[in-house]
């Protein structure tokens, strides 16, 4: 406690009439400090308020009012209505039917969902074509954008194809930078790559699924469905890995982002079941597992904290 500083050299008469006056300011200053020769605080007096501790608030908007989507075939609802075509109304991220209820449907409701949610997704696309899908997208500067890409960066004809993990993260930095170049606010919802094995041990006992993925789709995991040898099972768990290692760039790099946030895994970890999958193709999802991603979405987007 600080007990001021030593008088100053004065006359003894002088001196005589300051010092008790010094020792009666000293313990003044004691009291109005509110403190003890310890550095303790004296006790609160009842009736006066004490003002809270400030908190962190948090940037993350839980109701954002326009939504932009971006990704590959899975977000424009590829195999949900038809074979082999897309069916945006049935998408996750910004579809208008009544039984998928569209992230955009819950949190903007059907009428406003269609006038401010644009879906910028294109099947096949890779996190190489995710640059020129958010040009497009932040035209109509939204202020929610979903990301969901790297199933086709897995899915190739061989596993030599597929995408190196290093360029797979340096393209999703290189588009959040690009993102944020003109939309430094906007927020970003990124949702995990799915378990590609999951979805080929789930499909791999309908045969007509079966006959749909000999026509090319992800020939990485799905080719020679029935081979159980060891050459196809450490195929399969190459692009399984090559996954994790994906969803792993996509979390760190959101997390570089005050505005970016990651599902936490969680369509990754999704039990895809045969009604959510397509009964088509029985790899993407049906418009049943259209409305689990969405219900997933909804959750992690309107949640206080983010996803561990």
């Amino acid at each position: 406690m600080d007990q001021g500083t030593p008088p100053t050299r004065r006359s003894r008469t002088g001196r005589g009439r300051t010092a008790p006056a010094a020792a009666l300011t000293a313990l003044a200053l004691a009291v109005t400090a509110g403190c003890t020769s310890s550095g303790a605080p004296v006790e609160h007096r009842p009736g006066t308020a004490r003002k809270p501790s400030p908190t962190p608030s948090s940037p993350w908007n839980p109701r954002p009012a326009s939504i932009a989507a971006v990704g590959d075939s899975i977000t424009r609802g590829f195999d949900a209505c038809m074979v082999l075509a897309d069916c945006p109304e049935a998408s996750w991220a910004t579809g208008s039917d009544a039984g998928v209820r569209s992230l955009a449907s819950r949190l903007l409701g059907p009428a406003s969902a269609a006038a401010r949610s644009w879906n910028y997704a294109r099947t096949g696309a890779r996190m190489s074509d995710l640059p020129a899908q958010l040009t497009r997208a932040a035209a109509h500067r939204p202020e929610l954008v979903t990301v969901m890409v790297g199933g086709n960066d897995a899915c190739r004809d061989s596993v030599d194809g597929m995408t190196s993990v290093a360029d797979f993260r340096s393209g999703f930095e290189r588009s959040l930078r690009q993102l944020r170049a003109g939309l430094p606010k906007t927020q970003v919802y990124v949702s995990s790559v799915p378990d590609l094995k999951r979805l080929w041990s789930q499909g791999r006992g309908n045969a007509l699924g079966k006959q749909i993925w000999k026509l090319g789709i992800c020939q990485s995991m799905l080719g020679d469905a029935d081979d159980l040898g060891p050459a196809a099972a450490e195929r399969r768990d190459a692009v399984y890995a090559r996954v994790v290692a994906y969803n792993k760039a996509l979390k760190e790099v959101c997390a570089k982002d005050r505005y970016c946030r990651y599902d936490g895994g969680a369509v990754f970890d999704y039990r895809f079941t045969g009604e959510q999958l397509s009964h088509w193709d029985w790899f993407h999802p049906s418009k049943d597992g259209q409305g689990r991603l969405a219900e997933i979405a909804y959750r992690n987007v309107t949640a206080a904290r983010p996803p561990a």
